[in-house]
């Protein structure tokens, strides 16, 4: 038998997926997830994020923090579970998936404690020492507008530094969030001896050593340099001093990091598994939803909503808000992402107090185009299109229409992916949609109607926790010398929903009507979305005083 275990630690929780790769075909045989809030509930998040009175920067508008022992003591709650629901001997490698863009700081202490940590306390009250800093600000944190200009600035333009590491300055990117630790905080900066992303603090945890990081999540930094797969010394000298030490290295994907440590054999009865470099949730999605040929993309419909796909070469988006990464495979990656996902949609859901099941056949009950009315649910700063003053827009639309505003937050959403996408050069005739809203039928055919494309559900919704999964798989064939190509890793795993005519299915996580196979847009529905595109972009840019 030969198991491979992903996780992914996304903002509200943590997901781990085993798979059994014995047999030609490998298989999901174990799958859990557990909320932050309700499962760690001494460290007070809402929503994976601690309240401004945690933060102690009450009153700094657009701060958002978590704690990295929070995602530690969550890895050590879930690899428990793990270790009761399947038989951990056949274990033969761990790769994981993270948020982008947040980053842990540790002092010097670090080395000694990750490897010699107590197997009979958890690792949360252990590590608490070994930080310089006690909060990691993560990819919701748009409090860095400043350093952003600065580091655009001192490499030549915002252009300048898009055409080199993948993206302009974002405010939830890595090097301005590094860049704003170092000015407000310098003694605690100089006490910092490595400078983790998310990712590569916890294979770090796993291994029991400093972790390097992947591509695909170094380029989430804006101080990667794509070309090199290496830092890019001129964003790091505009980011803050001595910076290249303090970073973890690059390494490809599959790098074989060590073997799990002693206090995971221990205190959970592991094997010496292999420990694969981990990545970032948007690279891993790629390997869970099969995008390892150029030509398809993907939507992930979660706490934000991202559209993305493969691209043999970087080409980078002369807009400003869209995005490349590394890919797991080698080459990179498209992407757009919208902060205001899943939060939205909970947001109108909440203030009309419906359930999943209302808010379904509310959208149902509306016709397409909403009746030429348009809602713009920036709930939360927006990363696309650049939005830092939160806040509702409605156009023509009343704020106390239940149905019309629950029709208006999903068409929103869709057009403005539909409308931020184009850079990517892509067209689209099929979308894999994945992510916790996936599960709901109406919101995927709002899809294909306003793509104007087939949209096909994913059989396994959490597409990253997938893909670490499955990179989990690669990285061990090729270190014990196999060859084993990427539409093999994917091959039987990734798979489409079967198509169930008729009605809803049971509900999915979400307590919506589960979606079920693939979605056609329906021409008329569609000649109304593009007609109503046009309007949507004129009332983003009358909000946005364009």
């Amino acid at each position: 038998m030969s198991l491979y275990l992903g996780f992914d630690c996304s903002t509200q929780s943590l997901t781990a997926i085993v798979l059994d790769a014995t047999d030609a075909r490998a298989r999901v045989v174990f799958e859990s997830s557990l909320q932050f809030d309700t499962a760690l509930p001494q460290y007070r998040t809402r929503h994976g994020v601690l309240p401004p009175p945690g933060t102690g920067v009450t009153g700094v508008p657009g701060v958002a923090v978590s704690s990295p022992l929070l995602w530690a003591d969550a890895l050590d709650t879930m690899m428990a579970r793990v270790a009761r629901g399947v038989d951990l001997r056949h274990l033969q490698a761990i790769a994981g998936s993270a948020q982008q863009h947040g980053s842990v700081y540790m002092n010097d202490s670090a080395v000694s404690t990750l490897g010699n940590l107590d197997v009979r306390r958890a690792p949360g009250e252990q590590l608490a020492g070994c930080l310089s800093r006690a909060v990691s600000p993560i990819w919701m944190d748009s409090s860095t507008t400043v350093e952003c200009d600065e580091i655009a600035r001192a490499v030549g333009g915002a252009s300048v530094l898009a055409a080199r590491t993948g993206s302009r300055a974002f405010e939830r990117f890595t090097g301005p969030q590094i860049r704003r630790f170092y000015k407000n905080d310098p003694r605690a900066f100089a006490a910092t001896d490595r400078i983790h992303l998310v990712s590569s603090f916890l294979a770090s945890l796993l291994a029991g050593r400093h972790a390097p990081v992947d591509p695909g999540d170094a380029s989430g930094t804006n101080l990667m340099d794509l070309e090199t797969n290496a830092w890019w010394p001129p964003a790091l000298e505009a980011t803050a001093p001595s910076l290249a030490r303090k970073l973890p290295p690059i390494a490809p994907s599959w790098t074989i990091v060590g073997e799990v440590s002693r206090y995971w054999r221990e205190r959970h009865g592991l094997p010496p598994a292999r420990v694969v470099a981990w990545s970032g949730d948007n690279p891993c999605s790629l390997i869970g939803t099969g995008l390892v040929r150029e030509g398809l993309i993907a939507v992930s419909l979660g706490t934000s909503d991202t559209v993305f796909g493969l691209m043999p070469e970087p080409r980078v988006d002369r807009g400003g808000t869209g995005h490349v990464f590394g890919a797991p495979t080698g080459g990179y990656m498209a992407l757009t992402c919208f902060a205001n996902g899943s939060l939205a949609r909970e947001g109108i859901r909440d203030a009309f107090g419906l359930t999943w099941s209302d808010f379904s056949a509310m959208l149902a009950s509306t016709p397409a185009g909403n009746r030429g009315r348009v809602l713009l649910p920036w709930f939360d700063p927006e990363i696309t299109p650049a939005v830092s003053v939160p806040g509702i827009r409605r156009y023509g639309l009343a704020a106390d229409d239940g149905p019309g505003n629950v029709r208006g937050v999903v068409e929103a959403q869709m057009m403005s992916m539909a409308l931020h996408s184009r850079w990517m050069g892509v067209e689209v005739k099929t979308i894999h949609a994945t992510g916790g809203a996936s599960a709901n039928r109406e919101i995927l055919q709002v899809m294909a109607d306003v793509f104007d494309a087939g949209v096909s559900q994913l059989a396994v919704e959490n597409s990253a926790c997938l893909g670490a999964a499955l990179r989990a798989r690669h990285a061990d064939a090729l270190a014990s010398g196999q060859r084993l190509s990427w539409d093999d890793v994917v091959r039987d795993v990734v798979s489409l929903a079967p198509w169930a005519p008729g009605p809803p299915g049971p509900p999915g996580p979400s307590g919506a009507p589960k979606a079920s196979g693939r979605f056609e847009p329906d021409p008329s529905r569609a000649a109304v979305y593009r007609e109503l595109l046009g309007l949507y972009a004129a009332c983003e840019a009358h909000a946005l005083g364009r």
